[in-house]
């Protein structure tokens, strides 16, 4: 019997395992609400432990190894084995009444109408409504146009609620030991798990511009000022390089994937033409791939959200391994035409459940019937490996998210235990 790592190894390189390798919280991409976690581990019967909210942004537990454990993962996050203390958090009580926790680094500053908000030198640079489930960005460095140069980009990401409110490892960055650390971790990590191992790493050009200057922008500049487009690629490009030289050097030989992301497609397709991509940002991810693939084992996985049908061909030659979320619910993203026209050349990481209709409002026997008619198409040949689309939402029932993986198991001929 393959071990967990061989099996998503198997996946990524198109040959059949010998079973469907499982993710839940390998990424940011992959986890699950906190909220939406309480209850998953009352109906699978974990007690003790925490509800520890890694991402805040998006307001993501940290599966707990038992959960891991009773749903099959395949797949951890090194981020992981960062804030693994106790005194590395406090106690919170989360808009359902629930108890989880924040990591200590991180204070909201609680508004008069419910609201709370993050700021960082006299900006309010993220806030979370009343009631509400996650952080919005608030503000946008180059909202009034693009600066004469780039030396101070840096300042500028940082104004971000992405790099500013940055999830494990990532929050340990500036530490002096930081990336001694992140290697004794992985390879702490590696010698007592067999599950591969991933490291999110981001480097994301599209949705960079979007952060700095905000979507309906950036999405106009694509079209109007393509030269300015390019010099902030330019610009990110040299920092992004810098990041992934010592991040191969750190855990190139430990890691098995390596997590990009830069959502490119909105429901009803790709956000820009596929020409643009190509004029502005392919050649971009194609130096990303080839610099990991030249100096590490690691597999590159692309988070991009939405419809992409269209923008598949040049994202496989660009050199991603995988993508990821797979997001079925979408215009031209049929998974039968997907797992046809590119099933040889990427894996599907997702795709495995739609989150959006089915996950959240049907019922477990719909939700089993669902599961296994997509790994009837996505698993034969390897190129699989099972995730919800996206994130698990807090209204998720948890009914439903053990039918979820209890089919995936029954798929793979074994009882869930």
């Amino acid at each position: 019997m393959m071990t967990s790592r061989e099996r998503v190894l198997a996946a990524i390189g198109h040959r059949q395992p010998d079973r469907v390798p499982v993710d839940l919280g390998s990424n940011p991409s992959s986890g699950i609400s906190a909220m939406a976690y309480n209850k998953l581990k009352a109906a699978l019967g974990v007690s003790g432990g925490h509800t520890r909210i890694y991402d805040v942004v998006q307001q993501l537990a940290q599966p707990e190894e038992a959960v891991l454990a009773a749903l099959g993962t395949a797949v951890l996050d090194i981020g992981r084995t960062f804030n693994t203390a106790d005194e590395d958090w406090y106690d919170i009580t989360l808009t359902d009444g629930s108890a989880a926790q924040y990591p200590k680094r991180f204070r909201p500053v609680l508004r008069s109408d419910g609201a709370r908000e993050v700021e960082q030198d006299g900006l309010v640079i993220a806030r979370m409504p009343h009631q509400g489930a996650f952080y919005d960005q608030m503000h946008f460095h180059y909202l009034d146009g693009y600066p004469s140069d780039y030396d101070n980009l840096p300042a500028a990401m940082r104004t971000v609620l992405w790099q500013a409110l940055a999830h494990s490892p990532w929050d340990h960055a500036s530490d002096a030991t930081f990336w001694a650390d992140l290697r004794a971790n992985a390879l702490t990590l590696r010698a007592t798990t067999d599950k591969a191992l991933m490291i999110v790493c981001g480097c994301n050009l599209f949705e960079w511009g979007t952060f700095l200057r905000r979507m309906d922008n950036f999405l106009m500049d694509i079209l109007c000022e393509p030269e300015e487009v390019e010099r902030l690629m330019e610009a990110l490009m040299e920092l992004h390089l810098r990041g992934l030289e010592k991040v191969c050097k750190a855990v190139g030989d430990v890691a098995d994937i390596l997590r990009f992301g830069d959502d490119l497609g909105m429901i009803s397709g790709p956000l820009m033409s596929p020409e643009c991509y190509r004029r502005l940002f392919k050649r971009h991810h194609a130096r990303l791939n080839d610099y990991v693939h030249a100096h590490s084992g690691m597999k590159t996985f692309l988070h991009s959200c939405g419809s992409i049908y269209r923008l598949l061909p040049d994202l496989i030659e660009a050199g991603y391994d995988i993508i990821n979320p797979v997001q079925t619910n979408c215009v031209e993203m049929e998974p039968a035409t997907l797992k046809r026209e590119f099933g040889a050349d990427i894996t599907f990481w997702g795709g495995g459940c739609d989150t959006a209709s089915v996950l959240n409002k049907a019922t477990p026997e719909e939700v089993r019937r669902h599961v296994l008619e997509r790994c009837a198409i996505f698993a034969p040949g390897g190129g699989f490996v099972f995730n919800t689309i996206h994130n698990i939402l807090p209204e998720v029932p948890p009914q439903n998210i053990v039918a979820a993986f209890a089919a995936v198991a029954e798929f793979n001929g074994k009882a869930m235990k």
